[in-house]
């Protein structure tokens, strides 16, 4: 009926990518909750594809204000819905004013566009990347939104330092426990062990557990909340005086997103490794340590235009931790203060 009058949608909007056959699908959690094949961007790569405009209704005349498209980086906060900030916001008009009388299509692209942060879905907080596209209308406008995922590269030096700290209680405890790195990959193994340098309470077992902490707002607005998401029982039963527990957590089974400070002045995401200890009194001994997680390329590229060079394992986009990285052409932003990859990370801190 509403077709009939003249107030249903006669068209329907489609956008494709180019070399959607070859580019990488990635699962993503959507707002539903559910999880969601969606295309693999990274910094500073064109976005580019094709608006089809296909009328419901042959040889039936489509009126149009205009078409266009939009690439959007958007961050919202759960708990102040509507008041999202776009920290880019790229605009292209695909059609002035006029009418359609069949099958449309619309090529686009947005030329090195900047993504400088990595998507993100927490549980207070998601930072999502998308196109719009909008059929502007006298009466109700037509749109179409599809999400992009992206993910932010980096890469830091294999010789890095360990950490090794002693912690104890004062003549009743007195442990050392060393990992062999305070910065992992999200594919990586975390190493290490446990030495116990003085046992006089009796314990009973000893687990530690992956901790991440999701940092809102900031100054008095702040809102922190940490969840688990690993944990692991590695020793049961009271160890002695001279004893060494080995850790080995391989983080590439858990879905976790690299460390984020001050994502566009709005969240960061922090990890923490947290050893604990329990008595046969139930009395709880903790120790927790920051630790630096970070994504990897996940295999190495061969430059274009050769097969006999050896292959690079950086690709457009990756931060490097190591020295400057080469310059890029400049990416297409909003933004006066272009960076690339993820942020740098905190410093190592510890907590009791």
């Amino acid at each position: 009926m509403a077709m009939l009058f003249g107030f249903g949608q006669s068209a329907e909007i489609q956008i494709r990518l180019s070399n959607e056959d070859s580019r990488k699908v990635v699962k993503a959690r959507g707002d539903d909750g559910n999880l969601h094949d969606n295309f693999l961007y990274y910094d500073g790569e064109s976005v580019a594809g094709t608006v089809h405009i296909n009328l419901k209704k042959a040889n039936h005349k489509f009126e149009h204000q205009g078409i266009r498209i939009e690439f959007i980086g958007q961050i919202e906060v759960y708990y102040d819905r509507g008041n999202q900030q776009d920290f880019i916001s790229l605009t292209r008009e695909l059609a002035r004013p006029g009418d359609l009388t069949q099958n449309a299509q619309f090529p686009f692209e947005f030329n090195n566009v900047e993504k400088p942060f990595e998507t993100y879905m927490g549980t207070n907080v998601k930072l999502r990347y998308f196109l719009r596209v909008t059929v502007i209308r006298r009466l109700t406008d037509l749109t179409k939104e599809i999400d992009l995922v992206v993910h932010a590269l980096s890469s830091y030096p294999d010789n890095d330092k360990s950490i090794k700290m002693e912690v104890g209680i004062e003549d009743c405890l007195h442990i050392e426990f060393e990992y062999n790195k305070n910065k992992y990959h999200l594919q990586d193994v975390i190493v290490g062990k446990i030495y116990f340098l003085l046992v006089r309470i009796k314990i009973k077992y000893m687990e530690i557990a992956i901790l991440k902490t999701e940092i809102v707002g900031s100054g008095p607005n702040t809102f922190k909340e940490s969840e688990t998401v690993a944990k692991f029982e590695i020793m049961d039963g009271a160890p002695v005086r001279g004893e060494s527990i080995p850790i080995r957590l391989f983080l590439a089974g858990y879905d976790l997103a690299p460390s984020m400070r001050d994502v566009g002045k709005k969240f960061s995401v922090k990890y923490f490794l947290n050893l604990v200890l329990i008595d046969e009194e139930d009395r709880r001994y903790f120790k927790q340590q920051e630790v630096t997680l970070w994504r990897k390329a996940d295999k190495a590229m061969r430059r274009p235009g050769s097969d006999d060079e050896e292959p690079q394992t950086s690709i457009p986009g990756t931060q490097k931790f190591t020295a400057p990285s080469i310059e890029h052409p400049k990416p297409e932003s909003p933004r006066s203060d272009p960076k690339s990859g993820s942020t740098s990370p905190d410093d190592n801190s510890d907590s009791s």
